[in-house]
């Protein structure tokens, strides 16, 4: 067995996939940043990412999927799936060994998976464009604070961008530990070490604008009378909005203060 060890990048495992071939490597496993101490009787190859050697196989590629094809190997990548760097090389080696588009070819595993995981990733990505949720700070920076099954910053940071081109803002995810932040005209990548109090009464009061505890408030009692009690459904309420999206929601969060009253 051979454990693949890269830095965690999509343009890391393009360029470990070009090594599998390159040096003929079979029975493969990969290891983001370092190897897994679970495997004691493997081998290493650590791979190096290279820009022209991802890009070789990007091109290999792109000659044989369709343009949704194309994309959806990199959503496949963002869904963090158990095992998705093997599913995704797998795949890779189904579409590069034949002559024709195997992308509906769902008798073999690798094709299958590999849908799922995209649509696991294109739903968890809308989901994040309708439930993030921005607090004013009082330097006028609107934050919010997410914490997605995928890895869905790179596919929301467009749809925000485009939305709320007028005003700065930084999305977190809080499970990968970086961010988007918006400046008015680019987009970056950020790291920090982030509040996990962040949305605590104290911690709001103390950054956020003095009219955003109103506002939050406000959005609250809209919620709360726009709702028929008599329709009240709380299976399909929970198949859109499951539970693990409500610590993040000004909307399931309880004022707080007013409770204290």
């Amino acid at each position: 067995m051979t454990q693949i060890i890269y830095d965690g990048t999509y343009e890391g495992w393009l360029t470990a996939v070009f090594e599998i071939y390159e040096y003929k490597l079979e029975d493969i496993v990969f290891a983001k940043n370092e190897a897994s101490a679970a495997l004691l009787f493997s081998t290493s190859h650590h791979v190096i990412t290279d820009e022209s050697k991802a890009n070789r196989v990007l091109s290999g590629l792109k000659k044989r999927l369709s343009a949704e094809g194309f994309a959806a190997l990199y959503k496949a990548f963002l869904s963090d799936v158990n095992e998705i760097e093997e599913i995704m090389l797998r795949f890779a080696k189904h579409v590069l060994s034949s002559s024709k588009n195997v992308e509906e070819d769902f008798s073999n595993n690798a094709v299958w998976d590999l849908r799922k995981a995209t649509r696991l990733t294109r739903k968890e990505a809308h989901r994040m464009e309708a439930f993030v949720r921005f607090k004013l700070t009082k330097d006028e920076l609107y934050y919010a604070i997410i914490e997605p099954d995928c890895d869905v910053l790179p596919l929301i940071e467009n749809h925000f961008k485009k939305r709320y081109a007028d005003q700065r803002w930084l999305i977190y995810d809080t499970k990968r530990k970086y961010g988007i932040y918006y400046d008015l005209e680019n987009t970056s990548t950020i790291q920090l070490q982030f509040n996990p109090g962040a949305s605590s009464s104290k911690f709001l009061t103390e950054i956020c604008d003095e009219q955003e505890e109103f506002f939050q408030e406000l959005w609250r009692h809209y919620f709360t009378h726009v709702n028929i009690e008599s329709r009240k459904n709380m299976k399909v309420h929970l198949q859109h909005m499951p539970k693990r999206y409500w610590k993040y929601l000004t909307e399931k969060i309880p004022n707080i203060k007013k409770e204290a009253r």
